[in-house]
């Protein structure tokens, strides 16, 4: 078990403060599928975006475990899921390379912007016809002189409609596998950029996603992002903490959720008694409890091999599927203790299982997390 210092329960608690403000009007602004501008300042004024970053460049050089106990914090106290997912975006598709591959001249240009907020970060990974095999990609890119010409296009690419810089994936050798794939820090007004308009979905409707257009996007060689051809290398180290702390908010948003069904299951009354005195709901919030606990195991003890520099392959995808699937269970469970009322859309229960069914298809569908964990077992091969 972490036992966490004075230090770090200050800073989890110093978000705590802001829970009120932040989900404010959460369930109209899902309705109008908007992102909020106003919650972001309001994010800003939090630093949750400076944690994980150096110091030198704005940030406030926690570690990694330190993050995730944050941002487990922001998953508690924050009710608008897909601003969360933002957040997370912002801080693990662009902040986290830069962190790791970022040359000083990339570093100084973007990780101020991202650290304080003033900046909005995406990644451009997924194409239409790859889904989760990331390797498919058909995006290229062509080296002339000092600069590379990159077309193509990607899709589902969250944060895109507001993100001020993209880290673009795309094919610098047709030939190469995982060695011919290059990660390009893209800026937003970049001739032959073009961003697509939101795309309706089913739930994290605030956090805006978009296709990507690129027609003879003329990128200097200085914005590869690590080295030619290895892309790859950045898209593993990103796709790591991706994981980590888009998950470590889920199990926020759960403990949430547990807390909201065990004070409900105390005070409705039903038959004479509390809902919570029978068993077949007590075992439902038992359920919940058992979930949250497995799914914040997982991550946090994924999250201390990782940081101690071992090989977290199988044990990432075991806790991205504990994850999501018990974020999924947890919030139909919800639904069901609280009964016509968590079926109404006031109570934002509702909103909480269209949230968390996109858990199991984003950052590698669980499908993709059982192939993984079978290889690792010598199945299948």
């Amino acid at each position: 078990m972490i036992r966490w210092n004075a230090d770090q329960t200050a800073l989890r608690e110093g978000l705590a403060q802001w829970g009120e403000a932040l989900s404010a009007d959460h369930i109209a602004h899902d309705e109008q599928a908007e992102f909020p501008w106003d919650k972001w300042k309001l994010i800003r004024r939090t630093g949750i975006l400076a944690l994980p970053f150096a110091e030198e460049h704005g940030g406030l050089g926690q570690s990694l475990l330190t993050t995730m106990y944050v941002l487990e914090g922001l998953g508690e106290h924050c009710r608008d899921a897909g601003l969360s997912f933002s957040v997370t975006t912002t801080l693990a598709s662009t902040g986290v390379p830069l962190e790791a591959f970022g040359t000083a001249e990339q570093k100084a240009r973007y990780l101020p912007l991202i650290a304080s907020g003033e900046a909005i970060g995406a990644h451009a990974i997924t194409e239409a016809d790859g889904g989760s095999d990331a390797m498919a990609m058909t995006t290229r890119a062509v080296r002339d002189g000092d600069d590379f010409v990159l077309d193509g296009s990607k899709t589902f690419v969250s944060n895109g409609p507001v993100a001020d810089v993209f880290v673009v994936y795309a094919r610098t050798r047709p030939d190469g596998g995982p060695l011919g794939v290059t990660a390009f820090l893209v800026d937003r007004d970049t001739p032959g950029l073009t961003v697509g308009r939101p795309i309706k979905k089913m739930g994290l409707r605030t956090s805006q996603l978009s296709e990507l257009y690129l027609d003879g996007c003329r990128v200097p060689r200085a914005r590869v992002l690590g080295r030619v051809g290895g892309g790859f290398i950045v898209l593993d180290h990103v796709m790591k903490r991706e994981i980590l702390f888009s998950f470590i908010v889920n199990a926020g948003e759960m403990r949430h959720r547990l807390d909201r069904c065990v004070d409900y299951a105390r005070t409705r009354r039903s038959f004479g008694k509390p809902i919570g005195s029978y068993q077949a709901i007590a075992n439902k919030i038992v359920d919940v409890r058992i979930g949250l606990e497995t799914a914040r195991k997982w991550l946090y003890d994924t999250a201390e091999r990782l940081a101690a520099g071992e090989n977290v392959t199988e044990d990432l995808a075991i806790a991205k599927l504990v994850t999501s699937e018990a974020n999924v269970s947890s919030s139909l469970t919800a639904v069901q203790v609280f009964g016509g009322y968590g079926y109404m859309t006031e109570y934002g229960l509702e909103q909480d299982v269209r949230n968390a069914v996109g858990g199991t298809i984003y950052s590698g569908s669980n499908e993709i997390q059982y192939n993984r964990i079978a290889a690792q077992l010598g199945l299948g091969r």
